[in-house]
């Protein structure tokens, strides 16, 4: 299973929870402090909503998220092959879960992940482990 992920920043969390519901017909997956994300399956999309990160109504980061660390090695594999910049995380604790991830950014900015999540975790920011610095 593959689908994309849409991380928005936005200023209060209760009324977009209140709007993606509505719009999506369906509760958030997983809600934390200043956290929600919506596992949708029509159409297949992971919407995160984060609270306080940035100007409400803007881009956080976009992703796909995939099912195994090995479908995550396997992108940075071809990523890495076309030649693009590549910044991996193994094990870092992000969005409240622990996840293996590869980041890459388009010409303008914009920054993409190819992530699986591990396990459940206490945690909206990153802890750095392995090198991660950052989360989203």
């Amino acid at each position: 299973m593959s689908r994309v992920q849409l991380a928005l920043n936005v200023t209060d969390l209760e009324e977009a929870v209140g709007f993606y519901s509505k719009l999506f017909g369906t509760e958030p997956a997983k809600r934390r402090p200043k956290y929600a994300n919506f596992a949708i399956s029509e159409p297949p999309l992971k919407l995160v909503l984060i609270e306080g990160e940035g100007k409400g109504a803007t881009l956080n980061h976009l992703g796909v998220e995939v099912s195994s660390p090995e479908d995550v090695r396997a992108a940075t594999s071809r990523l890495a092959g076309e030649g693009l910049p590549t910044m991996i995380q193994d094990g870092v604790e992000c969005c409240y879960a622990v996840q293996d991830k590869v980041w890459v950014s388009d010409p303008d900015g914009a920054r993409w992940e190819v992530y699986t999540v591990l396990a459940d975790s206490g945690t909206l920011a990153a802890t750095k482990k392995e090198g991660a610095t950052s989360c989203c």
